[in-house]
C-alpha cells in the first residue's frame, strides 16, 4: 500500500516538472522555437483548434519563424490569433505562408521573462509539495486505520520528503537552465 502511494507521488512530480517544461518552452527567447506558438488557437470553422494541427511550422533561420497552412483560406484567422496572443510579435504574409521575424529582446524584456520563469518554477515547486502533502495524508490515513505501523509511516514520510528535495532541486535546475538562455545575448 505505502509503495503505491510513493509511486503515485514520484508520478505525479515527474508530471509537474514535465509541465514544467512544457511552459517554459512557450516562453520566447531570442531565438526562433515552433514551441512558441504551441499554445496559439485559432478559430477554425468555429472550432478552436491549435495551429500546430493546421499548418506546418518550421524555423529556416535562427530569428524566423514560418507557417505554412495546409488551406490558404485560414491565412487571415491564423495572423488574427497571433496578433491577439502574448508572443508580442507581427505576423506578416504573402498571400502563401505567414513569417514572424523574432525580433532582439530587450534588457527589460529579458528582466520580465526572467520574473516569468521564476513564477512558473515556484508554480511547479508548489505543485510538487501539493503531491507531497496529499500523498502523506494518505500515509497518515493508513496509520491510523492500523494498517501499516508507526515505523512504516515514518519511513514512507521520509522517502516522500526526499522525491520531494529531488523533484524541487530538478525544477530549479530546469528554471535556471531557462533563465541561462533567456539572458543569453
Amino acid at each position: 500500500m505505502i509503495n503505491e502511494t510513493l509511486a503515485d507521488a514520484e508520478s505525479r512530480m515527474e508530471k509537474s516538472i514535465q509541465a514544467l517544461h512544457r511552459d517554459l518552452n512557450t516562453i520566447r527567447t531570442g531565438r526562433a522555437s515552433p514551441a512558441l506558438l504551441d499554445r496559439i488557437m485559432v478559430e477554425y470553422y468555429g472550432t478552436p483548434t491549435p495551429l500546430n494541427q493546421m499548418a506546418n511550422i518550421s524555423v529556416p533561420e535562427a530569428r524566423l519563424l514560418v507557417i505554412q497552412p495546409w488551406e490558404r483560406s485560414v491565412i487571415p484567422d491564423i495572423e488574427r490569433a497571433l496578433q491577439k496572443s502574448d508572443i508580442g510579435i507581427t505576423p506578416s504574409s504573402d498571400g502563401t505562408v505567414i513569417r514572424l521575424a523574432i525580433p532582439v529582446l530587450t534588457e527589460d524584456r529579458r528582466k520580465q521573462l526572467v520574473k516569468s520563469v521564476h513564477g512558473q518554477v515556484e508554480d511547479a515547486k508548489v505543485a510538487i509539495r501539493n503531491v507531497r502533502r496529499d500523498s502523506m495524508s494518505v500515509v497518515r490515513d493508513l496509520k491510523n486505520e492500523k494498517m501499516i505501523s508507526e515505523d512504516d509511516e515514518r519511513r514512507a514520510e521520509q522517502r516522500l520528503d526526499e522525491l520531494t528535495k529531488k523533484f524541487v532541486d530538478e525544477a530549479d535546475k530546469v528554471g535556471k537552465s531557462k533563465e541561462h538562455e533567456v539572458l543569453e545575448v
